[in-house]
């Protein structure tokens, strides 16, 4: 009898150890997650151009809503005479590519800004960086003959120092045809010339 009672006892005193080492243990610790909201980038054109060094132009476009309409901005930094500019351009269209040319040969940069103003039609805003100051020349539209033919999708390009712009053309003779024409354009004094090209 004493030995069933000690087994007993011991048994209640195993349980009660057990159950109090079950109670005592921690619960597991809840896991918190956060929603990390990605935000879109802001600016739909960023690139920087390095004209020499530390001269750097960065075209930075901008806005909300449709795509087509917001402004830019030429941010100028001469880090070598800690001298710093900017100039904001309101834009219509997309602007598709930027870049740095002194077609005039004046010493001067010249900053390219390519712009799809619609569908399949480019465009381009010029700005010569002199004297401290952006100063905008302006790009010539396509004239009456030029446009005989056009149906947009032009490409702007540099070749040997020089700006060409190709676009197809339907060919009068058979409509079915697409024939490519090329312009160059020369700067001379703040002011574009244009020439058919091979």
């Amino acid at each position: 009898m004493k030995l069933q009672q000690y087994t007993l006892q011991h048994l209640f005193c195993i349980t009660g150890m057990l159950f109090c080492l079950a109670c005592s243990q921690e619960k597991p610790k809840e896991i918190k997650t956060e929603t990390v909201t990605v935000q879109k980038n802001p600016f739909h054109f960023y690139k920087d151009i390095e004209v020499k060094p530390g001269l750097n132009f960065e075209i930075v476009s901008w806005g909300k809503g449709v795509d087509s309409i917001g402004g830019y901005q030429i941010l100028m930094s001469d880090s070598i005479h800690n001298h710093y500019r900017s100039a904001a351009i309101d834009r219509k269209g997309i602007i598709t590519d930027a870049w740095n040319m002194d077609l005039d040969n004046d010493g001067n940069p010249e900053l390219y800004v390519q712009l799809l103003s619609k569908k399949n039609v480019s465009d381009l805003n010029v700005f010569e960086y002199a004297g401290g100051d952006f100063n905008k020349i302006s790009f010539p539209a396509l004239n009456a003959s030029q446009r005989k033919g056009y149906t947009g999708n032009d490409k702007f390009f540099i070749k040997n120092g020089d700006l060409f712009r190709s676009f197809p053309v339907k060919d009068a003779a058979d409509s079915n045809k697409t024939v490519t024409k090329t312009y160059q354009y020369r700067l001379s004094g703040n002011s574009f010339s244009t020439s058919e090209g091979k």
